[in-house]
């Protein structure tokens, strides 16, 4: 991927890089949370990347500012987040740990199929709806934890049961998606 350096810092990729920014601040502050005020702390940066996220693709849709690099480094930042996010959620939700290992594997799953894919000179142009259905359920599951730190053990056990099922599903169909690209190619 040959990179324009007016890439670099269109508003929207910048947004990105400052989702990347906000993680290692999330992360200290929760881990170091020992109030209401410091899971709230951490839950508006949680909200701040959200909306971040949502605002860098309707500018760079809106303004034509959709780059290469935004089409790599906005997931990237989305991942990382997420992943940040259920790993320092694994310190207080036991059950937490099973949510991270799908996420890891499905993740996984992806890359080696896009790079594969990538390999053979096809790309999966963009998120399908049922992975964006899957990252904003994610996201809401997490948040609602970062937000609600005293939620009964029943109810994170189940929100993060239903939140794998909607995981392994949303791999599953992607599973065909990335055949059909590969059958194409041969």
């Amino acid at each position: 991927m040959k990179i324009d350096r007016k890439e670099i810092f269109t508003i929207p990729n910048c947004m990105s890089y400052f989702r990347l920014l906000l993680i290692p601040f999330f992360c200290i502050t929760y881990i170091k949370a020992d109030s209401i005020k410091d899971y709230f702390t951490a839950a508006v940066i949680v909200v701040i990347s959200a909306i971040t996220d949502f605002l860098d693709g309707k500018i760079a849709r809106r303004f034509h500012m959709i780059t290469e690099l935004g089409k790599f480094i906005d997931p990237v930042a989305d991942k990382l987040t997420h992943g940040a996010i259920a790993i320092c959620l694994m310190l207080r939700y036991h059950f937490m740990k099973y949510l991270v290992l799908v996420m890891a594997l499905k993740e996984g799953f992806m890359v080696i199929m896009g790079l594969i894919n990538l390999r053979h000179g096809k790309k999966l142009d963009g998120a399908k709806m049922h992975g964006k259905i899957c990252t904003t359920s994610l996201f809401l599951v997490l948040s609602i934890f970062v937000l609600v730190p005293e939620l009964p053990e029943t109810a994170t056990n189940l929100m993060i049961f239903m939140e794998i099922i909607i995981m392994l599903i949303t791999w599953a169909l992607y599973i065909p998606v990335f055949y059909r690209m590969r059958q194409e190619v041969q």
